[in-house]
């Protein structure tokens, strides 16, 4: 099922990307994108839609200049495509009051970085097994 999965990796900094992307072909993750900012994930996002061809999954960094994470998970949640998509924060950003921010926007899981290789599979499984099937 791993490869079948179409994943979002949004960070803005690169050797966190190439780290996560690396950790994810080693699961077997094949179609894993990358976005730089919170902006470019929302035009991968809307291009994924248009496209009939929508993300699995999201994977971002709550901390980015300009459009940050938080804001990537709203509007995920206002798109009927993406609304139960998994959304993962992944980020350094452990203060409980922004767990509790981003859990009341919807986020699915809430992940502190740096996130080792086992504890992303480990992670990763549980949340795959979660997943509802897309409706046609």
């Amino acid at each position: 099922m791993a490869s079948e999965l179409k994943i979002l990796l949004v960070d803005d900094f690169e050797m966190v990307r190439i780290g996560l992307r690396a950790a994810l072909a080693d699961l077997g993750f094949t179609h894993v994108e990358e976005a730089d900012s919170g902006q470019t994930a929302m035009d991968m996002l809307n291009d994924g839609e248009s496209k009939n061809n929508p993300y699995s999954i999201v994977l971002c960094d709550w901390v980015m200049p300009g459009v940050n994470g938080l804001e990537v998970l709203r509007f995920c949640r206002k798109h009927p495509v993406y609304k139960y998509v998994p959304f993962v924060m992944l980020t350094a950003e452990a203060e409980q009051s922004s767990v509790v921010e981003a859990f009341q926007e919807g986020v699915t899981e809430y992940w502190v970085k740096p996130i080792a290789p086992d504890v992303l599979e480990r992670k990763l499984g549980k949340l795959i097994a979660n997943m509802k099937p897309r409706s046609a």
